[in-house]
């Protein structure tokens, strides 16, 4: 599915959402790939997904943080995914795509792009079909990952938005971003 189509797909999305602290336990994931394995994000988290562009690189950020771009006139940091999980930066293809994913932070709505290599596509993952995080042997921390879900006898692994960023560092690359906003 290209990048376009997923966008639409993710706004349609987006715009279904339920009221702000209705809390749900979300059924459909957008699937990626980031260094050779399958992720997955709750669809009630996905704003959008777009193409790769050039970023802004804001000096003195930790190095996942890629950048920021400006969506919409709102300045938006952008986060490489593998970086924050301790691996190598991901090379940019034609493929790569950022995705924006929506998180509350102390009741206020706050957007984050992550770089992915490719995405996948919109699965229906039954809650029966989702184990827990394993205790050990991930390759990322076991407080980021909500679950790891069965999808035609492979896992995915099933990410907690709300943790792959410690909301101190969210808030502060939201500050961060106002700033760089203030000053531009």
């Amino acid at each position: 599915m290209a990048p376009s189509d997923m966008q639409a797909d993710a706004s349609a999305r987006a715009g279904s959402r339920p009221p702000a602290g209705h809390v749900e336990q979300a059924q459909q994931y957008l699937t990626f790939v980031l260094g050779g394995e399958a992720f997955a994000i709750g669809i009630l988290s996905i704003k959008e997904i777009l193409e790769y562009t050039t970023l802004t690189e804001v000096p003195m950020m930790p190095a996942y943080v890629r950048g920021v771009i400006n969506l919409r006139g709102a300045v938006v940091p952008v986060m490489d995914l593998s970086v924050r999980f301790g691996k190598q930066p991901s090379p940019v293809t034609k493929r790569t795509c950022i995705v924006i994913v929506e998180l509350v932070l102390e009741g206020e709505r706050q957007d984050l792009g992550v770089v992915v290599d490719t995405v996948n596509e919109v699965l229906d993952i039954p809650a029966a079909e989702i184990e827990p995080p394993p205790a050990f042997g991930a390759r990322i921390r076991a407080d980021f990952i909500r679950g790891m879900g069965k999808v035609n006898g492979k896992f995915v692994i099933i990410l907690d938005v709300n943790h792959v960023l410690a909301v101190e560092q969210i808030a502060a690359l939201a500050d961060a971003a106002s700033t760089v906003e203030q000053t531009a």
